[in-house]
């Protein structure tokens, strides 16, 4: 098995092409001796909880690399898909919140999709995941994927064990195929402890900004953590590929975490800076020529 952690110390290149990474990474935040040392010291596990505003500084020089980031898949044509796995309150969806706040939704789609229709499960399996698979310029995100079956589908039932192994069979050579067609495809796993899972699931049941993210589904797992284990294990063991390695990182630190895969997800894609022009505002024509009429505009009120 070829897991790899996303550790926050080294300089990962995957299986894309070493040169054009070092090239691009020449100029990236993550280069050079005082800022690998201050990357790695923004994410020593041994420190403890990133504090806020350590966490937003780095974060913020991130997002400068993912605007890189999209501009040279948009002028590239380039097509990456992301997988995001992981238990009930891994941090799945705040890890995609600030991997795509200051990107454009255009570019960058997420895709979370909700169960399947009647008509779906009639389908071949993966045909509703890939009619979101990305077009030239595009970076997909998937908040879950086909990744359900091997995970709580076989768990909680709602596939044969038949089905579930054959999937496991046939999913490496479904994701070779994607690879050749040029998609780059980068697979995460967050992994959360069980004590760090019931605080956050107990977190949201007082929580109404959160109560939402606590669904039936959710309660019912719960009491199946080595079900899940097992489940997750067999997985890696069957799709941990060399064209679609599993890429595992430790989210009991959520904003380490985030930091951790948004960093390993540029150092993964060979990108580089895309030339612009130099913007500069035009001159405003004076202001005052046009005099709106007296309509009763209905302002909302201004509470705060």
């Amino acid at each position: 098995m070829r897991l790899k952690l996303v550790n926050p110390s080294k300089n990962v290149v995957d299986n894309f092409n070493a040169s054009m990474v070092k090239t691009r990474m020449k100029g990236m935040i993550v280069m050079g001796k005082k800022g690998k040392k201050k990357a790695d010291a923004a994410a020593d596990q041994s420190q403890g909880k990133l504090k806020n505003k350590q966490y937003d500084k780095e974060l913020a020089k991130l997002h400068v690399e993912l605007v890189k980031l999209q501009e040279w898949v948009k002028v590239k044509g380039a097509k990456i898909c992301i997988v995001f796995e992981g238990r009930d309150g891994a941090g799945k969806g705040g890890t995609i919140k600030a991997l795509t706040e200051r990107v454009s939704p255009r570019t960058f789609r997420v895709v979370a999709l909700p169960t399947p229709t009647e008509r779906e499960k009639t389908q071949m399996y993966a045909q509703r995941y890939m009619n979101h698979f990305p077009a030239a310029g595009e970076v997909v995100i998937f908040d879950r994927s086909w990744y359900n079956r091997a995970g709580v589908e076989r768990v909680m039932g709602f596939c044969t064990e038949e089905q579930a192994v054959r999937f496991l069979e046939v999913v490496p050579a479904f994701e070779k195929l994607m690879t050749e067609s040029g998609i780059i495809l980068l697979k995460y796993w967050l992994e959360v402890s069980p004590e760090e899972q019931t605080r956050r699931l107990e977190g949201r049941i007082d929580d109404g900004r959160k109560i939402w993210k606590l669904s039936p589904m959710d309660l019912k797992s719960y009491n199946r953590w080595d079900d899940y284990t097992k489940a997750r294990d067999e997985m890696f063991a069957a799709t941990d590929t060399g064209w679609a390695p599993w890429f595992v990182a430790k989210s009991d630190d959520k904003k380490r975490a985030r930091l951790n895969i948004i960093r390993h997800l540029l150092n993964s894609v060979p990108y580089e800076d895309v030339p612009r022009e130099k913007v500069k505002l035009p001159e405003r024509h004076k202001i005052g020529k046009y005099q709106s009429p007296n309509y009763p505009i209905n302002f909302i009120p201004e509470v705060y």
